[in-house]
């Protein structure tokens, strides 16, 4: 019981340290979604509004934001990686 409970706060660790700094700074403009998923993992929460897909990666206090049109990162911002 006690390794299984290690072995899932591992993951779940190992999962948060995609939302990083270095991974952030690898983000480039025209990235499709698929490379930034690759990149930082599942998002936490994705949006659609009006072909703009709005995702997120981390939590409220932690995170970084990434707009796709046609599939393709045009805006990224993060907040409190360092």
């Amino acid at each position: 019981m006690k390794t299984l409970m290690l072995l899932s706060l591992a993951l779940l660790l190992s999962a948060c340290s995609k939302v990083s700094v270095e991974n952030y700074d690898k983000l480039k403009t025209g990235m499709p979604y698929t490379e930034v998923k690759q990149l930082l993992g599942a998002p936490s929460q994705c949006s659609e509004v009006l072909s703009v897909k709005h995702c997120v990666w981390g939590d409220d206090k932690r995170h970084i934001d990434v707009s796709f049109v046609g599939d393709q990162a045009v805006v990224f911002t993060a907040e409190n990686l360092r």
